[in-house]
């Protein structure tokens, strides 16, 4: 007598994930890994799900970074009392830039696309580009001031965070660093004598008096 076949076993739909989850999910991995690490794939295997079910909640992988970008601006930059003198407004507004960017670096590899950006951050933008006008640029030129000081601001975490990186790995000494330690007196007899203390120089955190120079710059070119 055939026995009777086993009942089929329905796999079910994957958990119902929120779109909480899954940023949660892309800040751990970026955190850890870095942006390279975030794929669809990667992420719904972190919240247990499918590539397909990511879809319903994200567009594409630049909707998710965009979703991230706010997230971490809304729980980082405050918006406060800025002072009312122009320049030091726009000396405030970009170091409040600075000083969220600097402890989660990734965002910058992010930023630097140059097409991505947090809408919560826009105020910010907003303080520097109107403080440079009332500082007497016209609004295009205000335009370009205020990208010199993102340049700037994204180029100085993008640099310092490696150097910090290759130090707290112990990386055998850099290609500069053997090049300094042999340099000829006669020929870079400035370099020469800096020498020894260019790395703990380069090293220091001199992006306050670097802003403030710039922006000095940039207003009496108006």
């Amino acid at each position: 007598m055939p026995q009777p076949s086993a009942p089929r076993r329905n796999p079910g739909r994957p958990p119902r994930i929120s779109r909480e989850e899954i940023i949660e999910a892309a800040r751990r991995i970026v955190t850890e890994g870095g942006v390279g690490r975030l794929t669809m794939r990667r992420l719904a295997t972190e919240v247990g799900s499918t590539p397909m079910a990511l879809y319903h909640h994200v567009r594409d992988k630049e909707e998710l970074l965009v979703l991230l970008l706010d997230d971490y601006a809304a729980r980082t930059l405050r918006r406060s009392e800025l002072p009312a003198h122009p320049r030091e407004r726009i000396v405030a507004a970009a170091t409040a830039i600075h000083e969220a960017l600097v402890a989660c670096p990734w965002i910058v590899e992010v930023l630097t696309a140059d097409d991505l950006m947090s809408t919560s951050a826009l105020w910010f933008v907003e303080q520097i580009v109107d403080g440079l006008v009332a500082c007497g640029l016209s609004l295009d030129r205000a335009v370009h001031g205020y990208r010199s000081i993102w340049y700037y601001t994204a180029g100085e975490i993008v640099v310092r965070t490696t150097a910090a990186r290759r130090r707290a790995d112990g990386d055998p000494p850099t290609y500069r660093e053997q090049v300094f330690a042999d340099l000829d007196s006669n020929e870079l007899p400035r370099l020469a004598q800096a020498a020894d203390r260019w790395g703990a120089l380069t090293a220091e955190d001199t992006y306050q008096d670097g802003l403030r120079a710039l922006v000095d710059g940039l207003l009496v070119s108006r």
